[in-house]
């Protein structure tokens, strides 16, 4: 294959083949699947129908981080990409934002809630980035009260997640959660959200926790298919 040699394919699409290619190609990439003539999959997409795919290869993309393997990390990273850059496209199709404006919007937030590196904020330690991080946040989405900023945390997010985040929040403003420790007496789901809270309060990750316990069972599963074979 040449270097940047500009081709028409059998659609009759002009494209520049390069030995490699950049974020431009893969917005132009995207703009040509998406096109009249182009990829009839990829054009009948909607934000709906790939909703999935974008949770799907974030967690791929986790997955590789966990293995530690930067290969595959490369290329997970690569397809939660694309995600972001198939959303943007379709947006601007429709006349709203497009991928320039995600990038306009998170490089504007990122300095916003950066004043310690941005403006005169004095931040030392990782712990006071993060409440400034907090503060700014709540202020610029007019979160005035705890139970605003509760209601900011996606309900997509997997129910350990989500309670954990909950329970950070309610513990950074005071909560006394003395009150909640009998609900594990009661229904499954407050056992569940007792059990968060008590690994929430070892320091522990309560979704990687319960990961690891499945991992385990796997463990003594196959060892145990293996002792009856």
């Amino acid at each position: 294959m040449k270097n940047n040699t500009c081709i028409k394919g059998k659609n009759m699409l002009d494209f520049v083949y390069r030995e490699k290619y950049g974020m431009d190609d893969l917005v132009e990439i995207m703009r040509l699947l998406r096109s009249e003539g182009g990829c009839p999959w990829d054009r009948e997409q909607t934000h709906a129908s790939i909703r999935r795919n974008l949770l799907e290869e974030a967690y791929e993309a986790a997955e590789a981080i966990d293995l530690g393997d930067g290969a595959l990390l490369c290329e997970e990273l690569g397809d939660v990409l694309l995600q972001v850059v198939f959303h943007a496209r379709m947006e601007e199709e429709a006349g709203g934002f497009s991928i320039g404006d995600v990038a306009d919007g998170v490089c504007k937030k990122l300095i916003e809630r950066h004043p310690h590196i941005f403006g005169d904020v004095k931040a030392d330690t990782a712990e006071q980035v993060l409440a400034n991080w907090d503060d700014i946040k709540r202020a610029s989405k007019g979160q005035t009260l705890t139970a605003d900023a509760m209601d900011s945390v996606a309900r997509s997010l997997p129910a350990l997640m989500r309670a954990e985040k909950i329970q950070d929040k309610a513990a950074k403003a005071g909560y006394d959660f003395s009150t909640d420790r009998t609900m594990g007496d009661g229904e499954i789901g407050d056992k569940l959200f007792l059990a968060v809270m008590e690994a929430r309060e070892a320091g522990a990750d309560p979704e990687r926790e319960l990961e690891r316990a499945t991992d385990r069972f796997v463990e003594r599963f196959k060892r145990a298919a293996r002792d009856d074979v």
